[in-house]
């Protein structure tokens, strides 16, 4: 499906899942390379920057967050020239569906904020959409990681294991999709302030700002996560630890009483108590003030 928007000299050419017609399509209108037009009709699992004469084309892979989509990461491929930039994704992209809506308004409204003099300001929106929606999406990561840790010191530390661990996932996931971002935004900064002027420095500047945002925050979520699954398994083994330490207690007790109730069955000539009136209550009585004695020593003791 292609979608197309155009402001002013600039148009942006979305498309979705394209067909090899829709590629050939765009690869005529805008001169695009065989090898880029190509590479458009299957998504790849590396990112990177290829430069041609007229266009410079960039993979990059974004993550994909399991509550919306079935995959964990999203490919977008970007086809940036003077006065055009063609993406082609495989998925919805929230993000640059939000930056579609903008377009269309800023475009009714006749404001340029969006476009610039060329689609390189374009691509440079268009990224800081997306990074600003991947950093909303570690907020609710780091909610998430709020609620874990008022759940650990309630006494729900079983629970969170589970809970923990798929935080874990989501951010090893995270920094899976974005760990060339770094590496691609370098290799297009060297390809771009030739191509479109020494002045859009300062946007690629900005580009690699916002990743660094996303990436530090990443960073102190994990150890956020880290710490917080540290505590848990302490708790979490304390808490074992005690039970362990009860049914032991607990073990002695009866184990006591036992040796005591097998004494008196011994088939011996002088056995005490047995045969006396009421000598079952007697026995009983024994038992229940020992258990009570050996219970409040222990406790005293704190071994449960």
């Amino acid at each position: 499906m292609i979608h197309t928007y155009a402001y002013k000299d600039v148009t942006w050419v979305d498309l979705e899942n394209p067909t090899p017609d829709e590629v050939r399509e765009i690869m005529g209108k805008y001169a695009i390379h065989p090898l880029a037009a190509e590479e458009l009709l299957l998504p790849t699992t590396r990112s990177k920057v290829d430069t041609y004469d007229d266009f410079i084309y960039l993979i990059l892979h974004f993550p994909a967050w399991k509550h919306s989509h079935k995959e964990n990461t999203q490919e977008v491929d970007f086809i940036i020239g003077k006065k055009f930039i063609v993406t082609a994704r495989y998925d919805t992209v929230d993000a640059l569906h939000k930056f579609a809506k903008m377009f269309e308004v800023n475009s009714i409204l006749k404001r340029n904020d969006l476009v610039g003099k060329h689609a390189g300001y374009m691509f440079y929106y268009m990224i800081r959409e997306i990074y600003h929606s991947l950093h909303d999406e570690l907020e609710s990561v780091r909610d998430s990681l709020d609620d874990i840790e008022k759940k650990i010191f309630r006494g729900k530390e079983r629970e969170m294991v589970f809970e923990i661990s798929d935080a874990s996932r989501e951010l090893l996931s995270f920094k899976h999709a974005t760990s060339l971002h770094e590496e691609v935004l370098k290799s297009y900064a060297a390809a771009s302030e030739p191509f479109f002027g020494k002045d859009y420095g300062r946007y690629i500047s900005a580009m690699q700002n916002e990743h660094l945002k996303v990436n530090k925050t990443v960073i102190g979520l994990s150890e956020t996560l880290s710490e917080m699954r540290e505590t848990n398994n302490s708790l979490l083994e304390t808490k074992q630890n005690k039970i362990v330490q009860t049914l032991t207690v607990i073990t002695f007790i009866t184990s006591l009483v036992a040796i005591f109730i097998a004494l008196l069955q011994l088939d011996a000539i002088s056995r005490p108590i047995l045969g006396r009136p009421n000598d079952f209550w007697i026995v009983v009585a024994i038992v229940v003030i020992a258990t009570g004695l050996m219970t409040a020593a222990f406790k005293r003791k704190k071994w449960f």
